[in-house]
């Protein structure tokens, strides 16, 4: 019987190329030490910052490196008032976690006080085992925001090693859309803290779930507060290109592919619709 962890510990928003190089670097020293994979994350960031993935995203991403066992810690004041020892003593002992691996320069504990050297030392005091991970690159949590806030999705999705998504339900909305010719789906986003990506239109693929079996369509997105139309609020629309058929209510998933042009103002509905005639053909031709 396996007892005892391999463990490492982060928000992992995104779980993007350097997480993934990270969690894969805990399941292959699980496996040289015969012990068990474990990550060590939160339910929110203490920041309260805009977040990349909801917290199932994440837990299905992680999983896909191997790792079956996550412990999602409630980040309360409580846990935030633990040092970075009693952190290694009341939550790491308890998980049995035997081998550390951390990034020489990350931090854990009050206020981050303390550093790697101190869990070294820590861990040698509490039989746990710390290690040093290899530099995981330039890629961060904070990249991927400022591609994303400047629209550019394609690097987002080289950054994050998949395309950005966005979950949420489809409601009612004014029906601008459908009076050109382009019925939308006003999505309202499953985490009201994830970041959205700049305003303008994208090409998207949008899966939708209809019982056990899941679609896939073409789709085109658009972010903005639809200008031609006077002052709006912002709005998260999306065409489903050959769909037909009653979306109220549907859970929908976005996969941004890439970013088609800026928010516009046009002179008149008519040009709108010429403008959105030829984005259909540019996402066809983008997908």
């Amino acid at each position: 019987m396996i007892m005892g962890y391999v463990a490492t510990i982060g928000m992992f928003d995104g779980v993007h190329q350097g997480h993934r190089f990270v969690l894969q670097q805990v399941v292959a020293c699980a496996r040289q030490q015969g012990l068990q994979p474990l990550c060590i994350t939160f339910d929110h960031s203490p920041r309260r910052e805009q977040v990349l993935t909801t917290l199932d995203e994440k837990l299905r991403l992680i999983r896909q490196t191997g790792i079956q066992r996550i412990e999602v810690l409630p980040f309360t004041d409580a846990l935030r008032r633990l040092t970075a020892r009693a952190f290694m003593e009341q939550v790491l002992r308890q998980l049995q976690v035997q081998v550390l691996l951390i990034g020489y320069d990350n931090r854990f504990g009050h206020n981050r006080e303390e550093g790697f050297d101190d869990y070294v030392r820590y861990g040698r005091q509490l039989g746990i085992e710390v290690r040093a991970l290899p530099a995981e690159g330039t890629v961060s949590s904070s990249l991927i925001r400022r591609q994303l806030l400047q629209g550019a999705v394609r690097e987002a999705a080289d950054s994050l090693g998949h395309p950005y998504l966005l979950r949420g339900t489809v409601a009612h909305g004014e029906h601008i859309g459908t009076r050109l010719g382009f019925p939308t789906a006003n999505i309202e986003p499953e985490e009201p803290r994830q970041l959205i990506p700049a305003s303008g239109v994208y090409a998207v693929r949008v899966r939708t779930a209809d019982g056990s079996q899941t679609c896939v369509w073409k789709g085109m997105m658009n972010i903005g507060t639809r200008p031609t139309f006077g002052p709006h609020a912002q709005t998260l629309e999306v065409h489903l290109l050959d769909y037909e058929g009653d979306l109220y209510g549907q859970q929908l998933t976005v996969e941004f592919v890439a970013r088609l042009r800026g928010e516009q103002t046009f002179e008149s509905p008519e040009a709108l619709r010429e403008q959105l005639q030829k984005d259909a053909i540019e996402v066809k031709r983008q997908l």
